[in-house]
Order: C-alpha cells, then sequence, then structure tokens
C-alpha cells in the first residue's frame, strides 16, 4: 500500500525541481466515487493528491496527449522532464511506451504506487446507490473500507474490485524511480477464463453476441481516446482518403472499427481496462482484447510491458518460429 505522508513529501520535492514542469496524479473528485487527474506545478498543491482504491484511472496516455501538442508559433517546446503516478499495470503502458520509443526515458519521473485493487465504479454505485458527497476509501486487509456521509462501510474486496484487479499479476510497478510504500503480494492468477468461455460458444453463437455488442456502439471513440497504446498522430481509422472506416454508425463499420482496434493492439495491450471502463454503453472490450494477449502469450511467451530492454512484439523474431501458416 502506498504510503500518502511520503506521496506528499515526494511530490513537493519533485515539482520544487527546476528540471520538472508538472506531476501528475491523482485527487478527490467533485461528487460519489469519483476521482479526477490532478496537475501539480507548485509544491502547496501537492496535498490534495490522493491515492486510494477509488484511483482507478490510467493517467499514462497524457504522456502523449498533453505532453506532445504542436508547439504554439512563436513559442519553445517545454522539455522538462514529466512526473507520473502509476499503479502496476499503468507502469506497464510507461514501459510499453518506452519500447515502442513513444517517449524517453529522461523525460519521465515515474513514482510507483504498490496497488490492492482499485474498485468498479459501476459495482460501487450498485452497492452504495445515489450518493453525491465526496466519498473516501482505503484498503484494510480482505476489506475496503468506503467513507460515506451516513458512516464507514467496510465490504470484502472481491464485491467491488474491477475484474482487471481480481486477475492482476502485475499489482506492483514493473519500473519505478521512487516506490511509495512495500511491495503488495500478487495474488491474481490469469487462467483466461473469460476468453475461454468465449471459445466454446460455436460461431454463430460468438457472432451473434458480439453484433448485439457492436450494434449497441455509438462510436464515441472514449476506447481508443483513453488508452494509453493508441497514440498515433495519423489513426487509420481516422482517414479519409483511403477511407478504410466509413464515419456511419451501423453494425459493419462498428464492427470493423472494433476489430482493427484490437488487432492494433495485439502484443500491445498492457490490460489495464481504460476502454472497457469508460464505455458509456458497457461494450465488454477486454474480451476481444485479452484473445489476442492470450494468443501472444501462449504462441510467442510475450507479455507486453513488463520489460524495457525488449523489442516490440512484431518487431521481435526467432529462427525457431513456427510457420504452419505459409502455404
Amino acid at each position: 500500500m502506498a504510503d500518502l505522508e511520503k506521496l506528499i513529501t515526494v511530490a513537493k520535492e519533485t515539482v520544487s525541481r527546476d528540471d520538472v514542469k508538472h506531476l501528475i496524479g491523482w485527487r478527490q473528485g467533485t461528487y460519489g466515487f469519483r476521482v479526477s487527474p490532478h496537475f501539480i506545478t507548485e509544491p502547496e498543491e501537492a496535498d490534495k493528491l490522493i491515492f486510494s482504491p477509488l484511483c482507478n484511472s490510467n493517467l499514462v496516455n497524457y504522456l502523449t496527449w498533453v505532453e506532445k501538442l504542436p508547439v504554439p508559433r512563436g513559442q519553445e517546446a517545454d522539455t522538462r522532464k514529466v512526473a507520473l503516478m502509476v499503479k502496476g499495470c499503468d507502469s506497464r503502458a510507461v514501459v510499453q511506451l518506452l519500447i515502442e520509443q513513444g517517449i524517453k526515458r529522461e523525460d519521465v519521473i515515474v513514482i510507483g504506487c504498490p496497488c490492492e485493487g482499485v474498485i468498479d465504479l459501476a459495482k460501487a454505485e450498485e452497492m452504495f446507490p445515489n450518493v453525491l458527497e465526496q466519498v473516501e476509501a482505503r484498503w484494510d486487509g480482505e476489506k475496503i473500507v468506503f467513507k460515506l456521509p451516513d458512516g464507514e462501510k467496510a465490504v470484502p474486496r472481491e464485491d467491488v474490485l474491477a475484474d482487471k484487479c481480481l486477475r492482476c499479476r502485475y499489482p506492483n510497478p514493473v519500473l519505478s524511480d521512487v516506490l511509495l510504500g512495500d511491495e503488495v503480494k500478487t495474488e491474481g492468477n490469469d487462467d483466461y477464463a473469460d476468453v475461454d468461455g468465449m471459445e466454446e460458444k460455436t460461431t454463430k453463437e460468438r457472432w451473434a453476441f458480439w453484433e448485439e455488442q457492436f450494434s449497441s456502439c455509438i462510436r464515441c471513440y472514449s476506447c481508443r481516446n483513453v488508452c494509453p497504446m493508441c497514440y498515433c498522430e495519423d489513426c487509420i481509422l481516422d482517414r479519409l482518403n483511403p477511407t478504410w472506416i466509413n464515419r456511419s454508425n451501423n453494425i459493419s463499420e462498428n464492427t470493423a472499427f472494433h476489430l482493427a482496434r484490437a488487432f492494433h493492439l495485439a502484443g500491445r495491450c498492457i490490460e489495464c481496462g481504460e476502454c472497457e471502463r469508460v464505455c458509456p454503453v458497457n461494450i465488454p472490450i477486454m474480451t476481444l482484447n485479452r484473445k489476442l494477449t492470450k494468443e501472444v502469450r501462449e504462441k510467442f511467451d510475450y507479455d507486453p510491458g513488463t520489460d524495457p530492454d525488449s523489442k516490440p512484439l512484431q518487431a521481435s523474431y526467432l529462427p525457431n518460429d513456427q510457420e504452419n501458416f505459409i502455404l
């Protein structure tokens, strides 16, 4: 569990450095179980930082969405470092960006937060509906304690944790410059039961399932925008000449969109679950992503975002790779 007192001390020291632009972390949200990104430029702003079971968002996409905007005419690029708080799964995104040279190691200060699991917002709001006041939460052994308007309520962790946390194999940051607290025990044992359940269906059953899911897609692009690995400046899914995917919202175009995104993430998805978390129509996007993750792991023994010295999956080659697909 991360030490909050150490977090605030480290944050104040970090943003006081001349070579640091700002620190990105979490703060209490405006209502309920929500939290918000917190950009700190002054030491006194560090007092608002939190790290708790409510911090379910991945902040790594700010490294590519915010830090690489075109510099306004007449201004020079701010080349100072950015400090970033990361959980275990978040840190895999940092590592994968380093592997792909999407960021430079010397540009980032990684503040690692050992994580005992974050909440699924939908589960929490179903358990405690209509809570508008700010809620706080903390880990307490096998329980999560919520500080609600009518007092504290302790609930079993497994009843409210996000599914990704129940199977997490990397609760501790795989890369960090500063580690806030002792490492936590790895409890997840990912057997891909969700993928196996889908594979057991017939082809017609699988298509019926995904047809229903993709038909509900409103093409808001939240899944792409929140994904730390979707950072291409020119996304092929936006191109009009040639047009790969039309902008019309129908089952054909929606299916093409989701399949294209899934294959672009093969060997790159770090399983943070952000795409599924932000989906407004609750499409189980991670089931699709994890199918490819399972294939990559079993066929190539490759776990993305775990070794900064490794090569991207598609850039690696072994002489003994199977080539049964070649006629």
